[in-house]
């Protein structure tokens, strides 16, 4: 039988339910019989059934009336609802107490339901109803719950501007207890109006889950749904300060201030007590407050969300300590080592005498500089890493690792470097202001894959931009050649034992060849595709890795052109798969919940990830390969230490699934994206969010950062590239501007970004809806070609690809 569900968010005061009973003038003895019974009568009598009529008369007119009313003038005589309740509830005495009813206490009629032998259905059924007695029934009234909220908004909306950023998440999850204690009790039709009524202003940040609680319309889906069990059977926490708490408590308990224009009677009629006694019933019974000793003028708007949510089945638990706070969690865990990955000193060494060697030949006076650029810097406060942190690697270098790290030094030396923070000042109508613009944003390579059937939800490119590779929704996986060079792999007839040497096996390959390669391997979608990054960018990858929906990673040979090994471990779909910075280990994200870390020598998993509450939806290794991000369908992202499996940062602030994460080169910093349509900044040494920014108007697919980790880029379902400022302060505008005061270039192709034609560009001015933040420093519209991924190269040419939606698929 299943758990009953916890106590139903209802007030206990009495509805407004009132009975009146009317006395009516007598006028003879055929006064008592109904008009249903008249009308019987009539037509027995019509039909000529005269002594069927005669018998039917005498009967009903022999059950009398209890009481002669006395007659006169009609009198109405009025109830209260308490009376009203008692008078029509199913009774049985009480045997404890004389006159109290057993039946009025909920654990009462489930006890006695349950004794009836009833088949298991019919039980399950029962445990459905919740915790209501048989008077408590009679005195729900579905519209308090109705009356409440629309109050409980309306205040919220009236209340000052520096208090509603904080006040506004108190709306959802009394909207969600609202509408699953109208589910559990019955009231379908209230439940449904209600939803449509107010939802539309909580759209816009929790669409999925309003989506999800509009399917639920039985008592019985609210009490097997994992979701709604989750907000019945934990507190929602909410941050607020010390004086916006006051305020609400002050109109719980007084009803007094926030009243909005127009309101009427406010909040001091009988409906709006009624109203504000549902709502404190809810936040008595499912809410916990997390109240903030700080101002609320000195608290970020964006700030109050980040400790907001069912919190406490989200943030492990280790060592039997409850942590309810992500915070506290953060703060337990220490330091994190995030300065850069050490080298092997025989092989900086050797990187150093190539550099040296090479300057001279070249006789670049600039070229004497190389070396320096050869040790990285390690930037003030951050624990750097030592040898024995690092993953197990091969214990000698190869000529290939030479070549990577000597062309990484090269490629820094002659990166472009982007620093949008010039651009604060800048007036755009200025000729030196468009050269400053160019010169500060980056150059974009946008790829369209065009006539792709059921879609291409992948693609990636290779870090010297030789190939590119995609998904398709087809099973398979495209490979291009950037470069304009055949494709070609190794003979059908290929025989291993006719390989003496190098010059023997280069003839065992094909003749002839195309530009593209399609590989095929997989039965089901791709939903990630990663070229191996052991080369760096000095020479084309080997190897890509692969994952789909049939549960498996695959490592495909690039010099084959074969499938070389499946990878088999998850029980679902794997919907991303990184390579970890320096090859040999990869990590998967999938539908089961888990992430998983693999080497390419081994089928099996070495490491097992598990506390997300649902889909792991992606991975990403930090650049000194010691942690690993996973964000989840949960809301939230999360730090891993990859050796010894356990969580060392939990990231909770977006309200929606967060869908791609990037690291920025430093390793000091994560940004999280999702269906919120919001990026999330986090410092990983404190865990804490530094900036939210919001600009997006459709699901956010990917994001990247420049090498100097000044600028950030993300593309989207809204067709858009957009760049933002990650050292500006960023923050919402003073108000919403109209749209023509906001409409501006991007200063490269004049494209305005106020066009009409781009579902991008709508300035939104209603509450709740997307605003563009000030660190929002370009936008890039394509057509109609949703972007799933961005990427920079070493030198910070910004690489994008999508595939081109066509009107009639949309």
């Amino acid at each position: 039988m299943s758990t009953p569900t916890p106590a139903a968010s209802t007030p206990e005061v009495a509805s407004p339910v009132t009975a009146t009973a009317t006395n009516v003038e007598a006028t003879g003895p055929s006064s008592n019989i109904s008009s249903t019974d008249r009308a019987v009568l009539d037509y027995l009598r019509l039909r000529g059934f005269t002594t069927a009529e005669k018998l039917v008369r005498d009967s009903l007119e022999s059950q009398g009336s209890p009481a002669e009313p006395t007659p006169g003038p009609s009198t109405t005589s009025t109830i209260s609802a308490e009376d009203f309740t008692k008078r029509n509830a199913i009774y049985n005495q009480d045997v404890q107490r004389s006159g109290g009813n057993a039946l009025k206490e909920s654990s009462t009629v489930l006890r006695e339901l349950g004794s009836m032998g009833n088949p298991p259905n019919i039980q399950n059924l029962i445990a459905s109803i919740g915790s209501v007695g048989a008077e408590e029934v009679l005195s729900l009234d579905p519209t308090d719950k109705q009356e409440g909220f629309r109050e409980l908004e309306a205040w919220v909306d009236g209340s000052l501007d520096m208090y509603r950023p904080e006040f506004r998440p108190i709306l959802f999850p009394i909207f969600c207890h609202f509408y699953l204690d109208l589910i559990q009790h019955g009231f379908k039709e209230a439940a449904l109006k209600f939803f449509h009524e107010f939802s539309p202003s909580l759209q816009p940040q929790h669409s999925a889950t309003l989506h999800h609680l509009s399917t639920l319309l039985l008592p019985s889906h609210v009490q097997n749904d994992e979701i709604s069990q989750r907000f019945r059977n934990e507190k929602y926490q909410i941050r607020m300060s010390k004086s916006g708490f006051g305020l609400l408590v002050g109109w719980l308990t007084e009803g007094v201030g926030g009243e909005a224009p127009g309101a009427g009677e406010g909040f001091s009629g009988e409906k709006g007590k009624r109203g504000r006694a549902s709502v404190m019933r809810v936040v008595n019974n499912h809410l916990k407050f997390d109240v903030a000793a700080s101002n609320t003028t000195t608290v970020s708007p964006n700030a109050w969300e980040e400790s907001t949510g069912l919190l406490s089945s989200l943030i492990p638990q280790s060592n039997g300590t409850m942590i309810t706070d992500p915070r506290s969690f953060n703060a337990s865990k220490g330091e994190l080592k995030l300065g850069p990955m050490p080298i092997a000193e025989d092989l900086q060494t050797e990187t150093e005498r190539i550099l040296r060697e090479q300057a001279m030949v070249d006789r670049d006076p600039n070229s004497q500089y190389d070396v320096q650029w050869a040790r990285s810097l390690i930037p003030t406060g951050v624990i750097s890493p030592s040898m024995t942190d690092l993953l197990p690697h091969p214990p000698s270098f190869q000529t290939a690792d030479v070549k990577r790290e000597v062309e990484k030094v090269r490629e820094a030396r002659k990166r472009i470097r982007l620093e949008p923070s010039v651009l604060t000042n800048v007036n755009d109508e200025t000729p030196q202001g468009v050269v400053t613009r160019a010169r500060a944003l980056p150059s974009i390579c946008a790829y369209t894959l065009h006539d792709v059937g059921e879609g291409a939800p992948c693609s990636t490119f290779s870090q010297d931009i030789s190939l590119m590779a995609a998904g398709f929704s087809e099973s398979y996986i495209r490979l291009w050649s950037l470069k304009g060079e055949k494709l070609t792999g190794f003979r059908s007839d290929f025989q291993s034992s006719s390989i003496k040497d190098a010059t023997t096996l280069r003839k065992q390959k094909e003749k002839s060849g195309t530009t593209t390669r399609k590989l095929i391997g997989h039965s089901g979608p791709v939903y990630s595709v990663d070229f191996d990054p052991a080369s760096g960018s000095a020479a084309p990858p080997r190897y890509l890795i692969s994952a789909s929906a049939d549960a498996t990673a695959r490592l495909w040979s690039l010099d084959t052109m074969t499938n070389v090994v499946a990878y088999r471990g998850h029980q679902n779909p794997v919907w991303d798969v990184r390579w970890s910075p320096m090859g040999i280990y990869f990590a998967t994200g999938s539908r089961d919940k888990t992430a998983r870390l693999w080497s390419t020598d081994r089928t099996s998993a070495l490491r097992i990830y598990a506390g997300h509450l649902s889909d792991v939806d992606c991975v990403r290794f930090h650049p000194n390969s010691l942690y690993l991000a996973t964000g989840s369908s949960d809301w939230t992202a999360r730090l891993w230490d990859v050796q010894r499996g356990s969580c060392v940062r939990v990231f909770i602030g977006h309200q929606g699934i967060v869908s791609t994460l990037a690291f920025s080169p430093d390793g000091r910093y994560l940004a999280s994206a999702g269906e919120d349509l919001a990026i999330n900044l986090w410092d990983l040494g404190s865990g804490k969010r530094i900036k939210k920014m919001t600009g997006h108007t459709a699901s956010i697919y990917s994001l990247a950062f420049s090498a100097e980790t000044s600028l950030l880029v993300s593309g989207g379902a809204d067709w858009t590239v957009r760049c933002w400022d990650v050292k500006s302060a960023g923050g919402m505008p003073s108000k919403a501007l109209e749209p023509d005061v906001t409409n501006r270039t991007n200063g490269v192709n004049g494209i305005v970004e106020g066009d009409d034609m781009n579902p991008s560009n709508f300035n939104l001015k209603e509450p709740g809806e997307n605003i563009q933040t000030l660190d929002l420093v370009a936008t890039f519209p394509t057509k109609r070609t949703p972007i799933v991924n961005v990427q920079f190269t070493p030198r910070n040419l910004c690489m994008v690809a999508g595939a081109y939606l066509a009107p009639e698929q949309r």
